[in-house]
């Protein structure tokens, strides 16, 4: 057996409008409420379910914690224009752009946080 490839991963959240705001405005993720309550974040063929604290869905991590992920997307879009439109939005830079390994050789990466602090680091190949 081998893993082909991420299907969805989860994110226990504090306020799940405003992640939702952030990831939707800020790195274009459509967000997607299905009739049961449960939201998420899509993008290409991946996914990020939506949990809020406190209401998580079974079965869930042991630990959900917000804050506690640290995140890799990978984008075409200039990481340049990228930052310049990070500045004008507001959303605080944490490091970048700097070159960094990726899963499929080096990556030019530029690091934020979302409105949980978990690190989302969005780069180039």
């Amino acid at each position: 057996m081998q893993i082909q490839r991420l299907d969805h991963l989860v994110l226990t959240v504090n306020n799940i409008e405003n992640t939702c705001r952030f990831y939707q405005e800020n790195l274009g993720m459509k967000v997607v409420r299905a009739q049961n309550g449960r939201v998420s974040l899509h993008f290409g063929q991946q996914k990020i379910n939506l949990h809020q604290k406190g209401h998580e869905f079974e079965p869930k991590a042991q630990y959900p914690t917000p804050g506690s992920a640290d995140l890799c997307f990978i984008t075409e879009y200039p990481i340049a224009q990228l930052k310049s439109d990070f500045q004008k939005s507001g959303v605080k830079i944490v490091a970048g752009p700097v070159m960094r390994n990726g899963a499929e050789g080096k990556i030019y990466s530029l690091y934020v946080r979302d409105p949980d602090q978990n690190l989302v680091e969005i780069a180039n190949y």
